[in-house]
């Protein structure tokens, strides 16, 4: 019955480290993604999506919400940077329910870009296709 005990603890522990211990590497792995959304650099996108999607089996949809570039999502990020191939590519890769969803601040990607008098944006354009 103690070996049992013992046993459960250990794997508890463990497993508890284990977790931590990728958090906080799936952390490093986003660390400079506003980064890259502002410098439009489609490719190493493509590669850091690819890196955490097998690293850590996380889609962009289930990161997406989590980052944000200066208080602002990764594709408002990219629409105010005027990073035109990373933008589209966030807008392809995101489902069309989550594009159609409020953010954190409550208003929708599409009230935002009104908003920001930002139409004729060629990601907005991308958008309003993929919705």
């Amino acid at each position: 019955m103690l070996k049992i005990v013992k046993t459960s603890l250990i794997v508890a522990a463990s497993t508890l480290a284990f977790s931590n211990a990728a958090h906080a590497n799936i952390n490093d792995a986003l660390a400079n993604i506003c980064n890259i959304v502002q410098a439009d650099d489609k490719g190493e996108l493509r590669k850091k999506m690819r890196s955490v999607e097998s690293d850590y089996r996380l889609k962009l949809h289930d990161y997406y919400t989590g980052i944000s570039c200066d208080g602002q999502s990764l594709i408002r990020a990219a629409i105010k940077s005027n990073a035109v191939e990373v933008g589209t590519l966030l807008v392809k890769k995101m489902p069309s329910r989550d594009l159609t969803a409020p953010e954190a601040d409550g208003k929708t990607l599409q009230a935002w870009i009104a908003e920001q008098g930002l139409q004729d944006s060629p990601i907005a354009a991308e958008l309003s296709g993929r919705i």
